[in-house]
């Protein structure tokens, strides 16, 4: 079962359920199944995201971090990971791989109109503010 790994963790720890060790080399991802299923509130959603330090040390994320699932999801949790790293990673059963946030979503109506409001910043995109 997913669970956090300390009192003050924002998400919680999604584990491996491979049948059979996963090995991926540079640049391959794979579907990694947590055998569990969720019945999220009304109103939000799961983010599932990379663990920094599996991120750091072997270069192993989450590919469409974060991951979204929806309220109304009842399948399998899974995980698409990627490695980014240089060296071929092991998926151990039960290794900690991911991590699950849950998060209100606001749903907005969306209104075709001819044109925005001005701001400051106006239509500038990536870079536009030196970063």
């Amino acid at each position: 079962m997913p669970s956090y790994a300390t009192p003050g963790a924002a998400g919680l720890d999604l584990a491996a359920a491979v049948r059979a060790p996963v090995t991926l080399v540079p640049g391959e991802r794979a579907l990694i199944p947590t055998g569990f299923a969720l019945a999220l509130p009304t109103g939000h959603e799961g983010q599932v995201r990379p663990r920094s330090g599996r991120a750091l040390r072997d270069g192993l994320t989450v590919l469409n971090a974060p991951g979204t699932i929806d309220e109304d999801f009842r399948g399998e949790v899974q995980v698409l990971m990627v490695n980014l790293g240089q060296a071929p990673v092991v998926i151990e059963r039960g290794e900690r791989v991911a991590q699950l946030v849950v998060a209100r979503v606001a749903r907005v109506e969306c209104v075709e109109v001819e044109r925005l409001d001005t701001t400051v910043r106006g239509a500038g995109g990536f870079g536009h503010t030196g970063a």
